[in-house]
């Protein structure tokens, strides 16, 4: 499971942003554009993820992932078919990062159901490590390497790496072995209104996950805001290259393996609690520094120095998370679950990057960085306080 994911990691690193960069060498699209890519499928593919978070939660989890990859490995097929048919519109764009965003959806939600099912539960925090390190190191690799790809083979490179990658993927999971337990079955109607909403009951009535998820909502959402805005700025307002724009964000994600590796040496000396309240203020207190970007190598080093801080502290505060989440949750809710938080999440980022979208539209980027820096120093009040609260797990269904 680890090889799969690192193959598909890779894979989306080299492809890191792709779509908003074919949108504005490709299609030459605007800061509402850019940011409506951003948003928009997002939020569809969310939406289109909702009725399947039932569905996944009764299903033997390897076969989802397996189905989620193709799915992905075909959309993102259509988009070298159609730029080599000058074909390529903003539309599809749109529609495969909507396709895209519903499969990961179900896709991790399978993948975290299955990771407890496989790892001991006290190795959990090791395996969530272990994806957060592979994830960062591939973000440090892949947009270098994608950035001269596409300056030596045209913009669609990166889009085929990534495609491929998930049918490696696919692949990789297939060779799992060991037979998979077959979930108990859901009842008449697993497609129930309440089924669908199952995982967000199950978050807000845990005062603990509800106080983590609102702030990984917000936290998230401006974080991820500022990437086309950074994408509008950087590349057409400054004119640095693509592969300075690619190293901008893949040499602070060294910083990913540091955090990461640190998450279980931090936990075990200062207890999870105080990595949420500690690691997930610091997080969110150098966003602001954007704002001060400028034309040349100053400018490279204020984003990269801005990345670095806030990645070191990201990549040791998720894995406690997922592992903390994983622990709260029964398994009978698991898949609902983690598709309530990532649906949520994704619909955070969709928000906040329209907003962010239509703010740079009518003041420019850099006004639209400083108001999601303002806002994210608010997002520490929502991090859980005193003791922590015991889990609140309601019974497995029966049999029908």
């Amino acid at each position: 499971m680890w090889a799969a994911y690192t193959v598909s990691a890779y894979g989306s690193g080299l492809g890191f942003g792709a779509l908003p960069l074919l949108a504005v060498l490709v299609l030459h699209a605007g800061p509402a554009q850019v940011s409506a890519l951003s948003a928009v499928g997002p939020a569809v593919g969310a939406l289109i993820a909702l009725p399947l978070a039932p569905w996944v939660e009764f299903q033997r989890k390897r076969p989802v992932m397996i189905t989620m990859d193709l799915v992905r490995f075909a959309a993102m097929a259509t988009i070298p078919a159609a730029y080599a048919l000058g074909l390529l519109g903003f539309a599809q764009l749109l529609a495969v990062s909507a396709v895209v965003a519903a499969a990961k959806i179900a896709f991790n939600a399978a993948a975290g159901a299955h990771l407890k099912a496989l790892v001991r539960p006290e190795d959990l925090l090791v395996a969530n490590s272990r994806f957060e390190s592979t994830n960062w190191s591939s973000i440090a690799i892949g947009p270098p390497l994608g950035g001269a790809a596409i300056g030596l083979f045209g913009p669609v490179t990166t889009v085929i790496a990534d495609a491929l990658s998930y049918l490696l993927s696919a692949l990789g999971i297939g060779a799992i072995r060991g037979r998979e337990k077959t979930p108990p079955p859901a009842g008449r109607n697993p497609g129930r209104a309440g089924s669908v909403l199952d995982g967000w009951r199950h978050i807000l009535g845990d005062p603990e996950l509800r106080a983590l998820y609102l702030n990984n909502l917000l936290v998230s959402g401006l974080i991820m805001a500022t990437e086309p805005l950074l994408a509008v700025l950087m590349l057409r307002q400054l004119h640095f290259p693509p592969w300075q724009y690619g190293l901008a964000f893949a040499a602070p994600c060294l910083g990913g393996l540091i955090g990461s590796r640190l998450a279980q040496r931090v936990v075990t000396r200062y207890g999870r609690h105080r990595v949420f309240r500690t690691v997930g203020a610091l997080r969110a207190v150098w966003l602001i520094g954007l704002v001060l970007v400028r034309p040349g190598v100053v400018g490279l080093v204020t984003v990269m120095a801005v990345e670095l801080a806030i990645i070191i502290n990201m990549s040791l505060y998720t894995p406690v998370l997922a592992t903390h989440r994983l622990e709260r949750t029964p398994e009978h809710l698991l898949a609902r679950t983690l598709s309530a938080w990532s649906i949520g999440q994704q619909t955070a980022i969709a928000v906040c990057t329209a907003l962010g979208g239509l703010l740079a539209d009518t003041t420019g980027p850099r006004t639209a960085l400083a108001a999601a820096g303002l806002l994210i120093l608010a997002a520490p009040l929502l991090l859980p306080r005193g003791t922590p609260a015991p889990a609140p797990h309601p019974p497995a269904p029966t049999r029908s």
